[in-house]
């Protein structure tokens, strides 16, 4: 990876993004294959061990570095980064294979991590927040559900009614992440008075719910695009009784905390997904000038110069926009919820496009599991899906907009 220091950046994120690119060019891109293929039939538990003491040493390093947790405040043992800092980190990340999880940050525990902070208790954050960040304890999260729309997270019906000091949790919820080795869930529910019949309106809340207790029921691991089964589970919630005090903060903040999260993330997947688009363009321009057809380069035909001319200019939009939407986040500006959904719709797109365009010019290759291209392909696909599809972020933008001319503003596009 080639990383040099921006003139233009502060000092400071400068030095976060040369130190970042030191560690993942010297120790997780040359160790990719060895860290992250999964478990072989006949493979040693010699060898297993040593791919385990490979992590942790690259963990340790990171921390000597200061590079531990950017996600987290530092009384946490997190550096602390502003949107804009941890952006700028996350493209540097996500041009190696699983650097993040190195560098501490893992979904979807680093989420429920910034949402324990952020309205858990004293008591939550000592019981739940400090295992989890001590890697002693593993999270899910659980909010969609198969029989209503994501789209819509007023139709959720997962239910959570108030008995005495327990709540009693019923609900069928699917793509719960992390869900085959999570201690704990934070599961959506809407706290109604009416039994198991949710009824629209009804204030949601975040629960925190053990895996362990009587009425959870971990389905299965759901299969992805025609691969084995993931570890994003269909979980059934029958009468599970918890604390009252396993409430993450008020009653009715549920949807809020939810979008405090979810928000977060879209910027993070994004510029993620800008660092994973560098990877895919740099193998792309390396085939071109290495592979010969037709009596010559492929770089010399016309078709991949437009794949390479076109990713470049998929990959600077992708980045400016997300940058940006960072940058308003950090200020505080209103603008950045129609930023952060513009760029929820413009840079997956733009990911899928260059990835197949790399896939293209490395031919059968490219679809096979000896690059990462096609696992980049189905990631950007889904985030297609994820944290809300395409659709709703396209009327969400344009309602903003409009109701911004209406008010005779009109858009101010110095922002």
């Amino acid at each position: 990876m080639n990383c040099k220091p921006i003139p233009t950046l502060d000092e400071h994120i400068n030095d976060i993004r040369m130190r970042t690119a030191e560690i993942v060019n010297e120790e997780i891109l040359p160790n990719e294959d060895r860290l992250w293929r999964s478990r072989q039939d006949g493979e040693s538990m010699e060898h297993r061990r040593e791919v385990l003491e490979l992590r942790a040493a690259i963990k340790e390093r990171v921390r000597r570095a200061g590079l531990w947790a950017p996600h987290l405040p530092k009384e946490y043992g997190g550096m602390g980064l502003d949107f804009l800092a941890h952006a700028y980190m996350n493209e540097v990340l996500a041009y190696a294979v699983g650097a993040a999880s190195l560098f501490g940050v893992v979904a979807p525990n680093s989420g429920n991590q910034s949402i324990l902070l952020k309205y858990g208790t004293e008591e939550q954050r000592r019981r739940w927040l400090v295992p989890l960040i001590e890697g002693t304890m593993e999270s899910g999260f659980s909010m969609t559900e198969p029989e209503t729309a994501g789209s819509d997270p007023r139709s959720l019906a997962t239910t959570a009614a108030r008995d005495g000091d327990e709540w009693v949790i019923n609900g069928h919820k699917w793509f719960t992440s992390n869900g085959i080795d999570a201690d704990f869930f934070i599961v959506m529910c809407r706290a109604t008075d009416h039994g198991e019949d949710a009824r629209a309106g009804e204030p949601m809340v975040q629960i925190i719910v053990p895996t362990a207790t009587k009425g959870v029921e971990i389905v299965r691991g759901i299969g992805l695009f025609g691969q084995r089964e993931s570890d994003h589970c269909e979980v059934r919630y029958d009468n599970v009784r918890v604390p009252i005090e396993n409430a993450l903060g008020k009653v009715g903040e549920g949807h809020q905390a939810a979008q405090d999260r979810l928000g977060a993330g879209r910027i993070y997947h994004c510029m993620n997904s800008v660092g994973q688009m560098w990877r895919a363009f740099d193998l792309m321009v390396e085939r071109a000038g290495n592979r010969e057809v037709h009596g010559g380069p492929l770089q010399e035909k016309q078709f991949v110069q437009g794949f390479i001319a076109d990713s470049y200019v998929d990959i600077q939009a992708a980045r400016l926009m997300t940058l940006h939407a960072a940058e308003k986040i950090d200020q505080g500006l209103a603008a950045a919820r129609t930023d952060i959904s513009a760029i929820k719709v413009f840079v997956p797109a733009a990911f899928t496009r260059v990835v197949d365009r790399a896939i293209q010019v490395w031919g059968a290759a490219g679809v096979s599991n000896d690059l990462p291209l096609s696992t980049m392909y189905l990631h950007a696909r889904t985030l297609r899906i994820a944290d809300g599809p395409d659709e709703v972020h396209r009327v969400l933008i344009a309602k903003n907009v409009l109701r911004q001319y209406a008010s005779g503003v009109g858009w101010d596009f110095g922002n």
